[in-house]
């Protein structure tokens, strides 16, 4: 098995990416490829854990609580050697290990998530009880910035910072969009740093689509947990959705969409070999797609898909009339 760095290991995953969800025809390359560098960066150069024996007691735990970019986390797993690479391409079928969202059936993954807002609550209970042991691994969490709209997330925050559980770092992949729309759109979130800091977290903010950036954070981080008294760390990735292919990115029509044969496919494999790393290997195309669809005038690209600009209901005025102790007597206020 071949040493990575964050960055070779983060092409790999997206160009897995590409090639797991066109095969089956499976949804969510949008938030895999925003988390690749997260992703590139943990399992290549931060994560204590040997694929020789996935459950030896002292590796650091690892859960993505969004659990729907399943298939960043099977690559990176395969990447290190914990299974075969060939078996990614049965991502998503019948029969397979390798289910859309996360599951704990395939070795390395320590809880399955896809049900949004349980990765954190989780990950605190592992850091709680390890620190009543005396264990030393770490416990990391990778949430999404929608999944942050649970409750539950917050929850497990507060407990968190009251237990001081400096074992423990949470990262936001923060892509700024979920489902169908952009976050601020769905459920305003922002100062979301401030949001964190107010739960009594260390905070740190990064461009997440930054490796150098990332292991600095991480260092940062273990800063942080040489204190016992400590608090626990959540870094803010600030990433581009789709990431890494230029019709994908701050598109949400990628959240469920899957790159379809044609120009789709040739286009996606074809920009990922123009930014692909010294000494990595593209085990589908090896030498890229030779004569590459492209897009036609026609074809939906370049479109505002979110659900703010598709759906545009209107609601019936209404008006009430307040009174107003201005001395100019009654005003109107239109709600």
């Amino acid at each position: 098995m071949m040493t990575m760095t964050g960055e070779q290991l983060a092409w790999k995953i997206r160009r897995h990416g590409v090639e797991m969800t066109h095969l089956s025809c499976g949804s969510h390359i949008g938030a895999i490829m925003s988390v690749a560098d997260i992703m590139g960066v943990l399992y290549a150069e931060i994560l204590n854990v040997d694929s020789n024996n996935p459950e030896w007691e002292d590796r650091d735990r690892f859960i993505l609580g969004k659990g729907h970019a399943g298939a960043a986390v099977y690559a990176a797993l395969a990447e290190r050697g914990f299974f075969d690479v060939e078996e990614l391409k049965t991502h998503y079928q019948n029969g397979s290990r390798l289910s859309g969202h996360v599951s704990h059936h395939l070795p390395g993954v320590d809880f399955s998530t896809g049900s949004l807002g349980h990765g954190l609550p989780a990950g605190v209970g592992m850091a709680y009880a390890a620190k009543k042991d005396g264990k030393k691994h770490k416990v990391y969490v990778v949430l999404g910035d929608g999944e942050c709209d649970e409750g539950s997330v917050w929850e497990a925050a507060l407990f968190a910072n009251h237990f001081r559980l400096n074992n423990l770092v949470a990262i936001i992949d923060h892509n700024h969009m979920q489902s169908m729309d952009f976050q601020e759109n769905t459920l305003e979130i922002e100062d979301f740093g401030m949001k964190w800091k107010a739960f009594g977290w260390n905070v740190i903010e990064i461009d997440g689509n930054n490796c150098d950036e990332l292991r600095s954070a991480f260092k940062q981080a273990d800063e942080y947990a040489a204190d016992d008294n400590h608090k626990p760390t959540v870094i803010i990735a600030n990433t581009v959705k789709g990431c890494g292919v230029s019709f994908m990115q701050n598109d949400i029509l990628w959240h469920y969409r899957f790159p379809h044969d044609g120009w789709e496919y040739d286009q996606a494999v074809t920009e990922l070999h123009k930014i692909k790393p010294e000494g990595v290997e593209d085990i589908y195309t090896p030498n890229g797609i030779e004569n590459p669809e492209f897009p036609m005038e026609n074809d939906d690209v370049g479109n505002d898909h979110t659900l703010t600009y598709t759906w545009n209901t209107t609601y019936p005025e209404k008006m009430r009339r307040v009174e107003a102790k201005s001395g100019t007597g009654e005003k109107e206020h239109r709600i």
